[in-house]
């Protein structure tokens, strides 16, 4: 078995690779070249949940499994909000032949769906962006941004606002790579205020920012919550939306808060939803047709997107000689 840490992640596959990962898994699914039941949630305690992702991946073919936990509290004790362990088993024999840093790996696909979606559907000349969230994944999704689009510019919000100075000092290498400034925003009006791309990546249960004030022709990325009773999106963002683009149906119609909460309060309706992002890819959906079209993708994750990933995370360990085997 071959043991692959969050380090040796980072050394083999960049942010680049993690998007053209995403891109294929997508393809993917929505060929029906894959097995993802919804996940398994289990409430361990107060702001807490491990959860179990299975996935098969029929064309290499590939059989694994995420186990993931949400540890609300844990970044009061410098640790992760959200953790996780990628499990593949090997496909002539059955037996567990990798076990990678899941952490890591979520921190890429999570932000890869949300580089790939905006290289889909914001604006090509979008230069201004906003990003809700300081923990773990939120680096990640800094860098997927700059990746696809030249931002002049990027503010960031945070409930709490000390953590934003931490955050701008340990992505300064990064903004600095691709030449954006990083701003602390002093509220979530500031933060979206003429922003052309707006991604949520925090752990609330209500909206973070106020949806009449988005200005039209942005983007919008909602990726933290993926759960029922929670949201980060308000009813006025999707009202205002003119597409709407999720990952996987059969898991937002159980898991997005965002939707299923003003769905509850007859406030909106899954017919409003364009279509998947594999659709979108596969040009089987209409993108965006017009400058002041605001676009809208919602995220909770699927298993797909982990197996894949992991998978060619092991091949290029394969290939480059690095992990540890036991």
């Amino acid at each position: 078995m071959l043991i692959i840490s969050a380090e040796e992640i980072r050394n083999i596959f960049s942010m680049k690779d993690a998007i053209a990962s995403d891109r294929e898994a997508f393809i993917l699914q929505t060929e029906g070249g894959c097995e993802a039941p919804p996940r398994i949630n289990f409430d361990v305690g107060p702001n807490a949940i491990t959860s179990f992702m299975p996935a098969l991946v029929k064309r290499y073919p590939q059989a694994g499994i995420k186990i993931v936990s949400t540890y609300t509290e844990n970044p009061n004790k410098g640790l992760p909000a959200v953790s996780a362990t990628v499990i593949l088993a090997d496909p002539e024999t059955g037996i567990v032949n990798a076990l990678i840093d899941g952490t890591e790996l979520t921190r890429l696909r999570t932000a890869a769906v949300s580089g790939l979606a905006t290289s889909l559907l914001a604006r090509t000349d979008a230069s201004t962006g906003a990003l809700f969230g300081t923990g773990g994944q939120a680096a990640s999704q800094l860098e997927a941004l700059m990746t696809v689009r030249n931002f002049s510019e990027i503010r960031v919000f945070d409930k709490n606002p000390e953590f934003i100075d931490s955050f701008i000092q340990r992505t300064a290498g990064v903004a600095e790579k691709f030449g954006t400034k990083i701003i602390k925003a002093k509220t979530s009006d500031d933060a979206i205020d003429n922003a052309d791309v707006i991604t949520t990546v925090t752990t609330s249960a209500e909206p973070v920012f106020d949806g009449e004030k988005i200005k039209p022709g942005a983007h919008i990325n909602a990726v933290g919550v993926f759960l029922p009773h929670k949201r980060e999106l308000d009813e006025a963002t999707l009202r205002r939306a003119d597409k709407i683009f999720i990952d996987n149906w059969e898991a937002i119609e159980s898991e997005a808060g965002d939707f299923l909460i003003p769905i509850s309060e007859g406030k909106f309706s899954f017919d409003k939803i364009n279509g998947e992002l594999g659709e979108l890819i596969l040009g089987k959906k209409e993108g965006r047709s017009g400058e002041r079209e605001i676009t809208l993708m919602k995220t909770v994750g699927f298993a797909t997107l982990d197996v894949v990933i992991a998978h060619n995370v092991y091949q290029k360990a394969i290939e480059a000689g690095v992990g540890r085997n036991i």
